[in-house]
Formats: C-alpha cells, sequence, structure tokens
C-alpha cells in the first residue's frame, strides 16, 4: 500500500507519535509562523564586524598533494558549470536557478516559506534536486581551491553566487527557508567559505562589511532558534540545526544574541549527541549514512569551538571518540561501512574533490585528533578536509579530559545497544547481521524492514547485498520498495512488511528485535563464529535466524526458524551488481570479478522452496541496487515462496553460501 505524506490520514499517524510536550511545541511554532507573516523578525544594526577564526598559517602547505590536486579538478569542473546531484548531471552552474529541478522541469512557486508545498512533487519539483545546490558545498570546494591556489577566479565565482543566492531568497520566502536543516548546513557552509576565502581582498566586503550578508546570517539563525526539530523528529536533523548554529554564533559572533544563540546551541548539540549516539558508539538511527553526517557535523562543530576558544563539554568529544572507533571497527577490508537504512549521500562540509573516500577522510580525522588503536584499520587514501578540521580541533587527550574513559583493547565486533554484530572470515569475508531495534525514535523516520537480514561481502565487493535507498519523496512506489522487507535478505511472512508504514518517513508499528546469540571470537582462531536473533514483526509469529560463519571451509550457513501458524513465505537473497548468478533448481553457482581476478562461489538454497531469479522488475519492483541516492540499477534477486506445512507449527530450512579458493 502506497501511502501519502500529505493526507489527512497522515497527518493523524503522525499526530499519533507525538508526545504532549512536542505537540505543544509545534503548536507554538504554528503561531509563530503565522505571526512571522505579517510582522516578520528585523536584522539588528551590526558596526564594526570582523573575522577572526582563520586557519593558522601553513595549514594550506599540509594539504596532500594527490587530494590537493583532486579538489582542483573538482572545482575547475564546478568554474566550468558541471556538477552531479543524485544522479543528474547538470551544466547550468554557472548561472543557476535555485528554484528549478532539473529532473522534472519543474520550478517551487514563491511565496512566504511556509505555505510551499515541498513534499508535493508536482507543484514544487524534486527537493532534493532543489536543495542540494543551496546548502552551498559547491561553493566550499570552491573556496578551497582559491586557498591552496591564490586563483582569484574562484573567490570571484564563489562571491558572485552567493550575491545572487541572497538577493534571490529574501528571508522567510520560497523553499530555502522550509527545513532547518538546510539552514543549518548552509549557515556552517557559509563560515567555512569566509574562512577559506581570508587571503582574498574582496572577502570583508562579501561577509562582515555587506548589510546583505549580514541580515542573511541573522537571520538563518533566528530561523534556527525559533524553529528546531522536535521530540519525534530529533534526529541528525536536529544535529545539523544545532551544529551550524553553533558554527555561525562562533564565527559570526557579531550580533546582540549571538552568546545566547552560541549557548543555546551547545547545550543542544551536546544533549542530541548524546541522545543520537548509543554507548557503542554506533548512530541510533542505524542508518550508516547518517552516522557518517552526524560525525562531521560535530567535528565541524568542535573545530569552530576551538578556533573561537570556546569550551565544550567533555561529553561531546567523547561521543564523537566513540562513534569513530565504532566506524573503525565495523567497516569492511576495503572502508566499506553497512549499507545500513536510508541514505541520501548528504555531508557536512565538503573540501574535496571527486574520488576521496569520505569514511578514509573520517578515520584520518580521528586519527588526527584522537589518535589510532592498534586494530584499526590502515588508511592509505588522502584528503583535504582531515588537514583543515586537524588545524582548528585540539588534539584530545583521554586521560586528561576523561580520565574514566577506556577504548576497546581489540576490535569491536558486537554492538550489543545497535543489535549489529560483524562476523568476519578468511580471505576477507565480512557479514553484517541486524538484529537490533526498529529505527530511532517513535517514527523511525529512517528505518527499514530489515530486521535479521544479512548483508555479506567477499574482499568489498557486495555478494549478498543490501539495496540501498534511491529516493524519498516523489515515487512513492520506489520508496515503498527499497525499505521493504522484501527488498533485504531476509524472510517476508503473508507478502506483507515486518513493520508496519504509515508514510515515507514514517512507522507505526515496529518489529521488535532481540539477539540470542553473538560469539565472534571464534573465527579469530579458525573456528566457527555464530550469531542468532528473533523477531516479532508478524504477529502470531515469530522469525529466528541463525548465522555460522566457518573460517576453515570459507561458509556461511543461514537457518531460519518460523513458530506459528502457516504462512505464505519468500526467502529474499538480493545479489551485488557485480554478481553474476546461474540458477538452477535450488543452487545458484555465483561468479565476479575483483582486481582482475575471477572469483565464485555457490549459493545452496532451501528445497522446500520454490525459487526464481529476478532482476530489474517494474511492476511491482524488484530486483535493484542503489548505489546513492537518485541512482538505481538492475541487480539479481533470488526469491523462494511456498507455504509451510499447513499442520506445521515450526518450519526450518538452511541456506548455505560456500566461497571458493
Amino acid at each position: 500500500m502506497t501511502v501519502s505524506s500529505g493526507s489527512a490520514g497522515w497527518y493523524l499517524r503522525r499526530l499519533s507519535r507525538m508526545g504532549p510536550r512536542e505537540v505543544g511545541g509545534r503548536a507554538g511554532d504554528a503561531v509563530r509562523r503565522r505571526r512571522w507573516r505579517s510582522a516578520p523578525p528585523n536584522c539588528p544594526r551590526v558596526t564594526g564586524a570582523r573575522f577572526t577564526a582563520v586557519l593558522p598559517a601553513g595549514t594550506f602547505a599540509a594539504v596532500p598533494p594527490d587530494a590537493a590536486k583532486r579538489l582542483i579538478a573538482e572545482a575547475d569542473r564546478l568554474l566550468a558549470g558541471h556538477v552531479e546531484y543524485f544522479g543528474v548531471v547538470r551544466d547550468d552552474l554557472v548561472d543557476p536557478d535555485w528554484w528549478q529541478d532539473p529532473k522534472t522541469g519543474r520550478r517551487a512557486p514563491w511565496g512566504y516559506a511556509f505555505d510551499v508545498p515541498y513534499r508535493n512533487e508536482d507543484a514544487v519539483g524534486d527537493i532534493k534536486q532543489i536543495w542540494e545546490p543551496s546548502r552551498h558545498q559547491y561553493l566550499t570546494v570552491l573556496a578551497a581551491a582559491y586557498a591552496i591556489t591564490g586563483d582569484e577566479r574562484y573567490a570571484e565565482r564563489v562571491a558572485e553566487h552567493l550575491r545572487l543566492w541572497w538577493a534571490a531568497n529574501a528571508p522567510l520566502h520560497g523553499v530555502h527557508w522550509i527545513s532547518g536543516i538546510e539552514l543549518g548546513i548552509r549557515l556552517l557552509s557559509w563560515v567555512w567559505i569566509r574562512r577559506l576565502l581570508d587571503g582574498w581582498p574582496g572577502v570583508a566586503g562579501l561577509f562582515e562589511d555587506n548589510p546583505v550578508a549580514l541580515n542573511q546570517i541573522w537571520h538563518h539563525q533566528r530561523w534556527l532558534a525559533a524553529f528546531p526539530s522536535r521530540g519525534s523528529s530529533a534526529n541528525n536533523h536536529v544535529i545539523a540545526e544545532a551544529a551550524g548554529q553553533f558554527a555561525a554564533a562562533c564565527a559570526f559572533g557579531w550580533f546582540p544574541s549571538s552568546a545566547r544563540w552560541r549557548a543555546d546551541a551547545l547545550r543542544s548539540l551536546e544533549r542530541h549527541l548524546r541522545g543520537n549516539t548509543f554507548d557503542s558508539g554506533l548512530n541510533r538511527e542505524l542508518a550508516t549514512e547518517y552516522h557518517g553526517l552526524v560525525l562531521e557535523l560535530g567535528l565541524a562543530a568542535v573545530a569552530e569551538a576551538d578556533a573561537a576558544d570556546t569550551p565544550v563539554p567533555a561529553s561531546i568529544r567523547l561521543v564523537l571518540l566513540r562513534m569513530t572507533d565504532a566506524l573503525a571497527a565495523v567497516v569492511d577490508n576495503r572502508l566499506r561501512p553497512p549499507r545500513q537504512g536510508d541514505a541520501d549521500d548528504g555531508h557536512g562540509l565538503i573540501v574535496d574533490g571527486a574520488g576521496t573516500d569520505r569514511w578514509a577522510s573520517l578515520l584520518a580525522t580521528g586519527d588526527a585528533v584522537f589518535g589510532r588503536l592498534a586494530w584499526w584499520p590502515v588508511v592509505t587514501g588522502t584528503d583535504v578536509r582531515t588537514t583543515l578540521l586537524a588545524a582548528l580541533i585540539r588534539p584530545y587527550s583521554a586521560e586528561a579530559t576523561a580520565p574514566e574513559v577506556t577504548r576497546p583493547e581489540s576490535r569491536p565486533a558486537h554492538f550489543a545497544d545497535a543489535g549489529m554484530t560483524i562476523l568476519r572470515g578468511p580471505e576477507e569475508i565480512w557479514c553484517r547481521c541486524d538484529g537490533g531495534p526498529h529505527g530511532f525514535l517513535s517514527i523511525a523516520a529512517h528505518a527499514h524492514a530489515d530486521a535479521l537480514s544479512v548483508e555479506v561481502r567477499h574482499d568489498g565487493v557486495d555478494v549478498l547485498a543490501d539495496p540501498g535507498t534511491y529516493c524519498y519523496h516523489g515515487q512513492p512506489e520506489w520508496r515503498q520498495y527499497f525499505r521493504s522487507t522484501l527488498a533485504h535478505n531476509t524472510l517476508q511472512l503473508d507478502g506483507v512488511d515486518q513493520s508496519v508504514s504509515g508514510g515515507p518517513f514514517l512507522w507505526t508499528r515496529h518489529a521488535r528485535s532481540r539477539v540470542l546469540v553473538a560469539d565472534t571470537s571464534a573465527a579469530d582462531d579458525g573456528g566457527t563464529a555464530r550469531w542468532g536473533a528473533e523477531h516479532d514483526g508478524y504477529q502470531g509469529s515469530v522469525h529466528r535466524r541463525r548465522v555460522e560463519l566457518k573460517a576453515t571451509s570459507r561458509e556461511l550457513r543461514v537457518v531460519d526458524e518460523v513458530r506459528g501458524p502457516n504462512r505464505a513465505m519468500q526467502l529474499a537473497f538480493h545479489l551485488g551488481p557485480a554478481i553474476a548468478a546461474d540458477l538452477a533448481g535450488s543452487r545458484a553457482m555465483l561468479t565476479w570479478t575483483r582486481d582482475g581476478e575471477e572469483r565464485s562461489a555457490e549459493l545452496d538454497l532451501p528445497g522446500e522452496l520454490n525459487w526464481r531469479a529476478h532482476r530489474g522488475e517494474m511492476d511491482p519492483p524488484l530486483g535493484w541496487y542503489s548505489p546513492g541516492f537518485g541512482r538505481k540499477e538492475p541487480t539479481t534477486t533470488l526469491v523462494g515462496t511456498g507455504p509451510a506445512d499447513a499442520a506445521a507449527l515450526l518450519v526450518q530450512f538452511t541456506t548455505v553460501l560456500r566461497f571458493h579458493g
């Protein structure tokens, strides 16, 4: 069933997931929006503003040459007007239309910001395509290119586009004044643009001596102070809002309210960083890309605090330390993290060119700021951002800052609070097992119905793959598919999801999972690593799954068990896009190439089910893989169907994946 996010039913379902405090806060927001329509706040007069949060001398000389080369190549593409957002190649960035969606050709309407129906693609277009350029992260790339080369063409383009944007997007009008995460990330971009252009003669006239810029900066901060994400929406959005507000209040502390904004944003950041993060260090949304986004935002906020000599609670650095150690723990041998939950390619700060590895960059920054542990994977790539952040952030000393903190002595493999377990085998076999909560907060906005799913890689190649996300708004059938149970490597009963969707970012009933066993140590000694879990998403039935990874035989065994009445079953295994499959009966031969070398495996499927291969099917969708937001490609999905024995209250079947030597 496709569920609209604009119907009366959706609003009722959404309201049902809010507590009294959130309802009261949102009612106050509605009153303020009505008041601002006729009596908007006014920016106070500012005199004597100066920017002092500059990078230390010699910072850019420390940027690795290959990282600088990638950055400059990217900046040159941008200067020529070429960019790609979410699978759409654009050549209009010399003179962009800030409200135009190039994918649908639609243009967002002008008017009071809170009247714009941004969730309605028929009226507005693809909102992600419209919002992304106005995060101004392409301008941070151009500004970084200026800082490294001194070529004023980059600085002049940045200044031209900022002035055009400010003129076209008056405060509280249009589509760019609707979402707090957009305002927060945009403020962070402006802080870095000002910092990176510091050597350019026109930079003061662009920022602190420019009444238009001051008005925009003030209104962004006033908006964020008035309309924070609340209650069931206080996920990664509130982190972006607080980080952007804090960064601007530190670096652009030119207004009467700056000290209050800075203090309030810091309190919010500290509270929500803790609230959004498990004690193990994994992000509570259980959506890996948002782990990366929150970590980037947190590091950027700490950089601003240290640049402004503003103390931050020790808990903030501790959360970021734990997040970094957790990231180091879960990546595979190619530094790829799990593909779990939603992913929209969102970044906190971009100053690097195409080809820079995001996760290697975060681990490199973690090494510079916190120090790497002996078990961390080796990072061989380079980036620009690590050099810039490390120039501002004071090195962390757990002994001095939080002496009670202990970091893992060996690589963690089981994260009990997040329900994530990583099984590792020989020849770089990597398997993620999911027995965790169904997302974060009452709406679990970025969760997928993927309880007990597995994700398997061999030397970094997706063998049994998580499908990804593909889209958010505008294509409800695809949004529904990519987060469905059938789209994941798990078992579906009676053709329905384990959890109940109430909209594209709303789940009204959450499957509850619990891990029964997680023994990951045996594989280190050539033995067998084991994991087991169950969930109650199908009322009246319990799905239990056991996974064993045998190191000596390079064999992964998955045993599924269903307790309860007879129900129709669909067991799905989604192969990665690099995998070719030859299915004969209940056996599939898998082949692929890695670094020019032929690899293979065989997948023995339960003979109790009838197996078919699906690839790139449209109605309904099945057999798809999304390598990034807005992009999808066909892949092979193996689905076994069949009713259980009508008399049985316990059904069990086994799948075996054997990797060849």
